[in-house]
């Protein structure tokens, strides 16, 4: 489990593909406290580290994960939003997230506001039960607070440290983000309406 709270931003080192496409992911992470099949939220994703060099560790991507979120995309020298699992004691700093994305998304609008900016994200259909306002969504690894919900797209407010530490600042429209919604909103739904679960 995670807390969607970001704690390196990595880059992409090396892409091989071959039955399923290993990355290398440079970090500053302590790699000696990571142990071979440790798991680390990239970009949001659940992934098991299977190698580790004293300063990057590798990860193997199935075909299947490829189709259902960004990591298709990923080039060389790419940034990504990294995160360690949640800790007996540790703060509970974002909210509870698992690392098995939802949906991909696209970056609608990027606007200023003082010296935050407000994102508008695509939001697909089947997930737009699971939002509300003030509620949590997570985008690309990072615990967002939700601003508002509309049909097909909801906002959010980045400030400027969310800005600096994450691959968020970064993204201009059209960009595609992974999304994974709340797990208690996801419990909640499929106690209240389970119509919601067969939808998503």
């Amino acid at each position: 489990m995670f807390t969607g709270i970001v704690t390196d931003l990595g880059t992409v080192r090396s892409i091989a593909a071959a039955d399923s496409t290993r990355f290398e992911i440079a970090t500053a992470y302590d790699l000696a406290t990571v142990a071979i099949g440790a798991s680390i939220a990239c970009a949001g994703v659940c992934l098991t580290v299977i190698e580790r060099t004293s300063d990057s560790f590798f990860v193997d991507v199935s075909n299947e994960t490829l189709a259902r979120t960004t990591l298709g995309t990923w080039r060389i020298g790419q940034r990504i939003n990294l995160e360690r699992p949640l800790r007996a004691g540790d703060e509970l700093g974002g909210h509870i997230v698992s690392g098995h994305v939802d949906a991909v998304s696209q970056v609608i609008d990027r606007k200023a506001d003082g010296a935050s900016f407000r994102f508008t994200f695509a939001l697909p259909a089947p997930l737009a039960g699971y939002l509300a306002p003030k509620g949590s969504i997570t985008v690309d690894g990072v615990s967002l607070t939700v601003n508002e919900v509309e049909e097909g797209y909801f906002g959010v407010n980045l400030i400027p440290h969310t800005l600096e530490v994450t691959s968020l600042g970064t993204l201009q429209p059209g960009a595609q983000v992974n999304l994974e919604v709340d797990l208690v909103a996801r419990y909640l739904a499929r106690l209240i309406r389970p119509e919601l679960m067969r939808a998503a």
